[in-house]
This record gives structure tokens, C-alpha cells and sequence, in this order.
């Protein structure tokens, strides 16, 4: 069998540690998918629509990380064809990286004399498509014959895995792919990660800080998250008696119950004055940005101590000490420096206080459906099980609401597109994960078509349709704003009937029976749905309280 390009990609995958790839066929990519079952090792996930199936890699590389956050970084292969299959990914790699998630994107090209061209008359050809990526992916990589196949997929590989994590984008023209080879079978591409240390001195002078502050707050943030530092910060917090917040994207770095945790209340006006309040305010593994400074609200009277692996977030919208390192290795070092401080119960009982702010505020709006639900979803699930959540007003309250302990969140908060529910579920579903995808009946409109998907690979996905005929979120904002709505009520399906449609078992279920409801689908194999017909309200925004 004559050996082409196309194995020579499947075997520096299977060599870098790769087992499963997210693909969907194209003309161009033929001799890709023709490698891949030829060795047959590697598992294949396909889906309906590309932008979907980057969502999928997405979810299956943020699942495996909360699974094992110690374990080798599960960089993500994720393959397209060129041009319209290619550009349809960008979306969801915008939110990949926003997210720091480790996908590699692999899309095939039109053949070499065409490349950079734009007037060849090639099928999906464009004037210079690495161009479309390149501000959007951390690095991009574009390969001109098989010889450079092994070392440009290394390359991108050790890009993804390096803190911060994220995308990375490889093209590969067709003629490439599909050229004979005289390259041995490759087994060993080692990719070597470094790690990112802390300068000592910057380490000295956050402990000198830290161990003199009278009253020291961490903000945990994804970063902190996705370097598997819970234990150290655990520890770190304890010495220290700081409370913790977490950041939305930083849900379950920090015990949710931890007589610490001041929780994730970040779009209240109470946690954002608790994290003014601190002398010193560690930052560990957020850029500080709209969301965690409460929408630019957030004015610090001390000082900050700033862990940010991505160089570019230090001090990018408050001053700081700052250091470039990874969260989990600053941690270790700042714990060999600091003593830890005697419990005098000041931490304790400021944390119980703003928390019972926050109760109260929420007691005095008429809320209770709302509150309900998280707290009914959240009871239904099995532990272990991994949350997926799309921009929608039950996820809006899941990001301050939601305790992750024993069921991890994972929203699209980080660009904030429409349908990655589903389709990220179904990606940490491949990869033996138990999922629930939460979507409102707009977003879920992006993703009806990975049904299909889930039935196909029989993945164990619970999907909960919440239907209010609408962008409900959106409706908020333009009501709120303008005192009407324009272009957000929608027509939609019998989400249950399309679902049986597919062989999916599906329910309509009520706000009293939710809790019920759920846990029957969550118990019931493979894929399931469950609708709940529901018009829900945003609590009350921070600044009318404020003003």
C-alpha cells in the first residue's frame, strides 16, 4: 500500500497522543480521511455543520482537562476542508480562544501553485485563508510538502499545550496530502512543553505583599482553573485566611461550601465592593476583564497581585505587581515563602456576610422560579457529571448560581456565540464523560442538526431545551433599554416530537416537575431531551442598586 501525506498526518497524531479527531469530510481532504481509516486507530467524531464540530472538539478537550487537570494537556485534533468548511470553524475557535482551550485545527488547502493566489479558479479557494485565522488562533501553521508535516504538527501541537492554552490552526494542501511518501512510519514526535516559572524576585515581592496585608482576597479565575491548581490554592488561602471568589470561568477551582468561598457573585454590587475592599487582591489566572470587573464597575482602593499566563492580560485593565507565570507553579512558590496565619474567624465571617447580602438582595426581587431551577437542575444531576451551557438567561444565572462541586460548568462566556451547548456536550460525551447541554430554544436552533450526531456515536448527552419563543436575553436588553423588542421572537419546532423523530426519548416537563424529569433522562442511556416551556428574568442590574 503505497504510504501518502495523509498517513504521515495520522501518525505524528497518534505519536503526539492523540486518539479521537473531530472530522468532517471535503473534497480537498480526501486523503486525510483515507489515512485515517487506513490505521483505523484513531477514532473518528464527525457532526453535521463545522462550526459544531469545532464546538464538539472543544467540549471534549475542556472535559478531559476538569477530568484529570493534572494529566497530559488533551490538545484536540479537529479536521475541515478548505473554504467554506474552513471559515464556518472561526466562530467556535474565537471562543476556544477566549477560553484558553487546547484545539488543533487542521484544515486541507488547494493544491501548492494555487497557494496565496485567489485567481486560480480552484474550488474553495481564497486569496490567503491562513489570513482569516491568524488574529482569531494562537499560531498558524501552513505546510508545502510532506516533509514538513511531522514538525509543523509538532509545532502547533506544543503551541496548544503551552500556557495559555488555545487554538491553533495547520493547513495542508490537497496534493500534499495526497503525495506518495518514501518517510519511514513515524512512532516517536516528542513535543516538549515548557513550563512557565515564576521570576523569583516577583515571587518575593507577591509574598511580601501578600504576608503583610490585613486583609488579603483572591480572585480565582479560568487560568487558575485550567492549571489544576485547587489543591495549592486550597492551601494558599487557608495560610493566608483570604476569601476566595471565582471568577465565572473559574467555577470549581475552589470549593463552592469552602468556609472561604465568597462564591461567584461577580455581577453584584456587594462582591464587587468586597473585592475593592482588599489591601491586597491576588489575581490568579484572569485578565480582570468586563465580566470579572463587573461590566468596568470594579475600582480597587489596594493593591493587586496579578498571576496571568498570557502575557498580554497583565495589567491590561488595572495596574498590578504582575507575573507571567503559570497559576499552579506561582502558587507552589509563594507557599514556600509565607507562614501561615492563625485562624481568627475575621475571613469566615466576612464571607458569610456578603454571601447573606446577596441572599437578601435576591429575596427582595421576585425570583423564586428562577433560583429554583438552578438549584433543581443542579440536584438532578448524577456526581461526576459535566455541564455544557449556551448564552442563555439560565446560564446567565448558572455563572453566579451554580455549585460546581462534583458537576463542572462549561458556558461559551468567553466570546459569548449562540449554540455551544449541544454540540460541546456531545464532545465531552466522546470522550466517557456524563454531559447535560442547557440551551434556550434560540441557541438551540444552531445545534437541532447534531441530533443526528448524538444518535450516530450513541453519546450519553441529557439535552434541556429551555423554550420562551425567543432570544430571551436579548428580549431583556431591548426592553430594558428601549421599552421594546425588535427581532426576537422566534417560530420554532416541537423540540420533543423533532426529538423522537431521531429515535432521542424526550419529554415536555414543567417548572414543578424539572427536577424529576431530569434525572429520569440522566438515567436513561445515550441521548435524551427534556423541554421545559419557561419565561425567565435576570435579576436586577447591578448599577440601578449602585446609583
Amino acid at each position: 500500500m503505497t504510504r501518502i501525506g495523509g498517513d504521515v498526518v495520522v501518525e505524528t497524531l497518534r505519536a503526539l497522543g492523540a486518539d479521537t479527531v473531530f472530522g468532517l469530510p471535503g473534497q480537498h481532504a480526501l486523503g486525510l480521511f483515507e489515512a485515517l481509516r487506513r490505521a483505523g486507530d484513531l477514532r473518528v467524531v464527525s457532526s453535521r455543520v463545522e462550526n459544531n464540530l469545532a464546538f464538539a472538539a472543544d467540549g471534549y478537550a475542556r472535559a478531559r482537562l476538569a477530568a484529570d487537570p493534572h494529566g497530559p494537556v488533551p490538545v484536540t485534533p479537529m479536521i475541515v476542508s478548505t473554504g467554506p468548511g474552513a471559515l464556518l470553524t472561526l466562530a467556535s475557535l474565537q471562543e476556544s480562544r477566549a477560553a484558553s482551550v487546547p484545539v488543533l485545527g487542521i484544515s486541507s488547502q488547494i493544491p501548492v501553485a494555487g497557494l496565496g493566489g485567489g485567481r486560480h479558479g480552484y474550488l474553495h479557494e481564497l486569496p490567503d485563508q491562513q489570513a482569516s485565522f491568524r488574529d482569531i488562533v494562537k499560531s498558524v501553521h501552513v505546510v508545502r510538502s510532506v516533509s514538513q508535516l511531522p514538525t509543523a504538527l509538532c509545532e502547533a501541537w506544543t503551541s496548544a499545550a503551552t500556557a495559555p492554552y488555545g487554538p491553533v490552526w495547520v493547513e495542508i494542501p490537497q496534493d500534499v496530502l495526497l503525495a506518495s511518501t518514501t518517510l519511514p512510519p513515524l512512532t516517536v514526535v516528542p513535543a516538549e512543553v515548557k513550563q512557565l516559572e515564576p521570576l523569583p524576585e516577583l515571587v518575593a515581592e507577591a509574598a511580601e505583599l501578600l504576608g503583610s496585608a490585613e486583609n488579603p482576597v483572591i480572585l480565582a479565575g479560568g487560568g487558575a482553573l485550567r492549571s489544576g491548581a485547587s489543591d495549592e490554592l486550597r492551601r494558599l488561602a487557608e495560610a493566608l485566611r483570604a476569601p476566595v471568589v471565582s471568577t465565572f470561568g473559574g467555577k470549581g477551582v475552589f470549593a463552592w461550601d469552602h468556609e472561604l468561598s465568597a462564591q461567584s457573585w461577580l455581577e453584584d454590587w456587594y462582591t464587587t465592593e468586597f473585592l475593592a475592599d482588599a489591601d491586597v487582591l491576588l489575581v490568579l489566572g484572569s485578565g480582570l476583564g468586563e465580566l470579572s470587573s463587573n461590566y468596568r464597575e470594579f475600582a480597587p482602593r489596594g493593591r493587586i497581585v496579578q498571576v496571568e499566563a498570557d502575557l498580554g492580560k497583565l495589567e491590561s485593565n488595572y495596574p498590578a505587581l504582575g507575573l507571567h507565570a503559570d497559576v499552579r507553579l506561582t502558587l507552589r512558590a509563594l507557599l514556600d515563602r509565607l507562614r501561615p496565619r492563625p485562624a481568627d474567624g475575621r475571613a469566615e465571617t466576612a464571607v458569610k456576610d456578603l454571601l447573606a447580602r446577596v441572599a437578601s438582595r435576591l429575596d427582595s426581587q421576585p425570583l423564586d422560579v428562577e433560583r429554583k431551577l438552578i438549584e433543581d437542575v443542579r440536584a438532578a444531576l448524577p456526581e461526576g457529571t459535566q455541564t455544557f451551557w449556551d448564552m442563555t438567561i439560565a446560564a446567565y444565572w448558572a455563572w453566579s448560581a451554580w455549585n460546581p462541586d462534583g458537576a463542572p460548568i462549561h458556558t461559551a462566556q468567553g466570546a459569548g456565540g449562540l449554540g455551544y451547548g449541544l454540540p460541546g456536550a456531545l464532545g465531552a460525551a466522546a470522550a466517557g464523560v456524563r454531559a447535560l447541554a442547557v440551551s434556550g430554544d434560540g441557541g438551540a436552533m444552531y445545534g437541532l442538526a447534531e441530533l443526528a450526531t448524538a444518535v450516530q456515536h450513541d453519546l450519553d448527552v441529557t439535552w434541556l431545551v429551555i423554550d420562551d419563543g425567543g432570544y430571551g436575553i436579548l428580549r431583556e436588553y431591548l426592553t430594558g433599554a428601549f421599552g421594546q423588542t425588535t427581532a426576537t421572537e422566534l417560530p420554532r419546532p416541537d423540540f420533543v416530537a423533532l426529538a423522537e423523530s431521531f429515535g432521542i426519548p424526550a419529554r415536555q416537563s414543567t417548572v414543578d416537575s424539572i427536577r424529576a424529569d431530569l434525572a429520569e433522562a440522566l438515567r436513561t442511556p445515550g441521548p435524551s431531551v427534556v423541554v421545559l416551556p419557561a419565561v425567565l428574568k435576570m435579576f436586577a442590574p447591578t448599577h440601578l442598586e449602585h446609583s
